[in-house]
């Protein structure tokens, strides 16, 4: 497996792998590695000629009071999972390889992303949709494939490679959970023992949100103000928002008709959490 730096030979790699008629499949993430991570690896190994994962903490994505320099790192353990997971290269930038100085540009999808994480997290998504836009640039891949944990990071990244005619397949699987539910999460690694308990609200939350709407609950509303019930019932949370939206706009909607989703922000003392579920699907 090869660790690649620079821009130019990630670029030339996958100029002659597409040039030999290689299919190349493409997994961006921050590191610190878990078997969420690894079975989109898997799955891009069973559907590609090549993969590449990235592994760069992208500055831009995160506030002035959010956690980039606490941001989990361990590259040689990452190191060795990438690879038992078959993958072929691992992307590995500096900050000034993908930023360098007199940088200027970005991109910012608008609508899907004024809502959710968008309105608590200013400039987040611009951040997201740049470095993704970037790495598609340089690595050049068929394919890129993302965990559907992050659904409103999913839409915006769908809706920037349509709006720009960008040239690859944007896959998105389900959620991988630990044995008890929880949404696999690199920041998981922050929650207290005493805290991992509460944050089970979140799953907790959606199932019941699930059996609300299979009972034949059609007002958002209902269903949000039960899922906050019991997520207020446990200590050390702090909601964020619970919405209930198109799932295409990510728009807010009172009555559900058609294919909606729950999105779900939570602190659990001091760390942040996310998860989703599309109504009607199966948990």
């Amino acid at each position: 497996m090869r660790v690649i730096e620079s821009i130019k030979e990630m670029q030339s790699q996958a100029e002659g792998l597409r040039s030999a008629g290689k299919r190349i499949s493409f997994v961006p993430t921050m590191g610190y590695l878990h078997e969420g991570h690894l079975s989109l690896m898997k799955h891009a190994r069973q559907t590609a000629d090549y993969v590449v994962v990235s592994i760069y903490v992208n500055p831009t994505q995160f506030g002035p009071k959010e956690d980039f320099s606490k941001y989990p790192r361990d590259f040689e353990r990452d190191h060795q999972l990438a690879e038992s997971a078959g993958v072929d290269a691992i992307f590995y930038p500096s900050n000034q390889e993908m930023y360098p100085e007199g940088y200027q540009t970005y991109v910012d999808v608008e609508d899907v992303t004024r809502n959710l994480c968008g309105a608590s997290r200013p400039g987040h998504f611009r951040g997201v949709t740049t470095i993704c836009c970037k790495l598609f640039n340089i690595i050049k891949p068929h394919s890129a494939i993302f965990g559907k944990k992050d659904y409103q990071q999913l839409a915006a990244i769908k809706r920037m490679v349509v709006d720009l005619n960008l040239d690859l397949e944007i896959v998105g699987l389900p959620t991988f959970r630990e044995p008890d539910g929880l949404a696999m999460s690199s920041r998981n690694v922050y929650l207290k023992p005493e805290e991992r308990t509460s944050a089970l609200t979140l799953i907790d939350s959606l199932k019941r949100a699930q059996a609300l709407y299979a009972q034949g609950e059609k007002k958002a509303s209902v269903i949000i103000v039960q899922a906050e019930k019991l997520i207020n019932s446990a200590p050390y949370t702090d909601i964020d928002y619970v919405r209930i939206c198109d799932a295409a706009t990510l728009e807010d909607i009172d009555e559900i008709r058609g294919e909606v989703v729950m999105a779900l922000a939570v602190k659990v003392g001091k760390t942040r959490l996310i998860d989703n579920s599309v109504l009607g699907d199966q948990l």
